[in-house]
């Protein structure tokens, strides 16, 4: 930790999914490897008539069911750095009691602080303005983590950051994508950038198309107030699916350092070619999961869901196409794909490169080679090259190899995602966070599918769970030979 790093972390939400899954499970790994700063003050903000044991039991609860690996004497130290705070989101008192807390003894300042909104969307403005009226704000070192989505279109997205920069400054906001925190997305710019023979045919002489998937198997749990009102293109498509399109379009940054990656990243959203209202239908597909069987287990249709909207035509899977108008990418399309009730549970980035221009073995038994592929598999984690080599005996038959690209050795931890992130907040390194000028340009990509499915509001069509979406989907490709990877 260098001595720019912030050692009071306070979490609103603390006892929601997020906090539960994902948060807490991370802060308590980086606890138990050593990573987390001695002094570390760790804050529960929350509702519940708790106390600090009432919220350790609750603390022990959750990590039990989702921290790997978790042991009773990791957790009694791990329970040192926690306290509890009760308070609503919306009581002025409550921000007092919490400044109370983070204020040092023989101090009339509460040192710096961290705050991490694991809260609904509607909920930012509120806490952000009582945040500041207790005297967190853009003249004190504060850090404020906000999760996605950020806004519900472009216009809503425009109105929360002039809200947020009212009392924060640019440099204390930290829009946290967690897709960003994985090792092989990070390693996607290495495998680019410091390999030349992959940076020499990465571009539109070679690669014929991109497909950018992000699969679930799992439903919409108990989350069908939020996922009703967004739907996966708001859920999936604007944030996750869009910075993992940068990273593999956007040109040789000038450093490694936040603003130099962000600028790149938002010239790649800037060149996407804009959507016109008759072409939507040509270019995106929505669908919604029917009943259906996933992992041998029957499952109910997006429509029978606890707390579902009757009637509803919220997507739970889209397909879409996008075009980049420069001059690395220009007519290549990239094809963004990502729904719930698929067969897996998996993330992937596949180039398909050109067919290759000689047909040298048409006098052969070989009907016709296949181009190669490079497939980026961002969960589970490896990078592989797949080319064509002879098969043994007499005649000319090939068949297909991949080069499987390892990068970790046996022994070589992961750092989980959210764990990487955490680091870096506490750190004040933004390179893995997202600008508010990247969340504002993909809205300006979605936006005209939004406002036509918007308009749409009477059929979508569906698919089986357990199946990879609707036959459909194929629709919106270039040409007769290009189909969805599915297996990487």
């Amino acid at each position: 930790m260098d001595e720019h790093c912030i050692c009071q972390f306070v979490i609103f939400g603390s006892t929601g999914d997020l906090a539960s899954k994902k948060l807490l499970p991370a802060l308590y790994h980086l606890k138990c490897a050593d990573r987390l700063p001695k002094d570390m003050r760790i804050i529960a903000f929350g509702r519940r008539p708790w106390n600090d044991k009432a919220w350790q039991e609750f603390l022990k609860e959750q990590l039990e069911q989702y921290a790997e690996g978790f042991s009773a004497e990791h957790f009694a130290n791990f329970c040192k750095h926690f306290h509890y705070v009760e308070g609503e989101i919306h009581d002025p008192a409550a921000y007092q009691k919490l400044r109370k807390v983070l204020t040092p003894k023989g101090s009339t300042e509460p040192d710096p602080s961290i705050f991490y909104l694991a809260i609904r969307p509607a909920d930012f403005v509120p806490v952000v303005q009582q945040l500041s009226a207790a005297g967190f704000n853009k003249e004190v070192d504060t850090r404020i983590v906000i999760e996605k989505p950020f806004g519900d279109d472009l216009e809503s997205a425009m109105q929360l950051n002039e809200q947020l920069h009212r009392h924060f400054k640019e440099e204390q906001i930290y829009r946290i994508d967690h897709y960003l925190g994985k090792e092989i997305v990070q390693n996607l710019l290495v495998f680019r950038f410091a390999n030349l023979p992959i940076e020499a045919v990465w571009n539109r002489n070679y690669i014929d198309h991109v497909q950018i998937t992000v699969a679930e198997d799992g439903g919409i749990e108990n989350r069908a107030g939020y996922y009703d009102q967004a739907g996966a293109l708001r859920d999936m498509v604007q944030n996750h699916l869009m910075q993992i399109l940068t990273l593999v379009a956007m040109e040789p940054p000038p450093s490694l350092e936040a603003d130099a990656l962000r600028d790149e990243k938002v010239k790649v959203l800037r060149s996407i070619r804009p959507i016109p209202k008759s072409a939507v239908h040509a270019h995106a597909l929505r669908a919604q999961y029917g009943p259906g069987v996933v992992q041998g287990q029957h499952v109910p249709g997006y429509a029978d869901e606890a707390g579902v909207a009757k009637n509803s035509v919220t997507e739970t899977f889209v397909a879409a196409k996008f075009y980049i108008d420069n001059w690395r990418w220009r007519g290549v399309p990239f094809y963004l794909r990502t729904g719930k009730r698929l067969p897996a549970k998996t993330s992937s980035v596949a180039i398909r490169f050109r067919h290759t221009p000689q047909q040298l073995f048409r006098e052969t038994p070989i009907e016709r080679i296949e181009p190669n592929w490079i497939l980026l598999s961002l969960e589970p984690e490896s990078l592989k090259i797949e080319i064509y080599v002879k098969e043994p005996g007499l005649e000319m038959r090939v068949r297909p190899v991949q080069l499987n690209a390892s990068y970790r050795r046996d022994g070589e931890e992961e750092l989980d995602a959210y764990e990487a992130l955490l680091l870096d907040v506490m750190e004040g390194d933004k390179a893995l966070f997202i600008r508010f000028d990247e969340v504002e340009w993909a809205w300006r990509v979605v936006d005209p599918i939004i406002k036509s499915w918007g308009r749409e509001v009477d059929y979508i069509i569906t698919y089986p769970a357990g199946s990879w979406g609707p036959e459909e989907a194929t629709r919106i490709m270039d040409k007769e030979d290009q189909y969805w990877r599915n297996q990487i």
